[in-house]
């Protein structure tokens, strides 16, 4: 098995690549990796929120810029 020790010997380029490695892992069987509970509970305020009228949209241009502005 893998050890932290491991992980820290290794460079960028492979911690990266071992990364997408288990992402895919992990994204082939969706099902065996549960939620936790307070996406559910975001979820669900989020949609009351939109059922409200009180719900905010932005366009994929407004989105990417405010990701782009909390970097800064």
């Amino acid at each position: 098995m893998i050890s932290a020790d491991d992980v820290e010997r290794m460079d960028l380029e492979e911690r990266l690549r071992a990364m997408e490695l288990l992402w895919d892992s992990l994204s082939r069987t969706p099902a065996a990796v549960p939620s936790p509970d307070w996406h559910g509970e975001i979820v669900a305020e989020r949609l009351a929120k939109v059922e409200r009228g009180e719900g905010n949209f932005l366009t994929l241009a407004e989105a990417k810029a405010r990701l782009l502005k909390t970097k800064e």
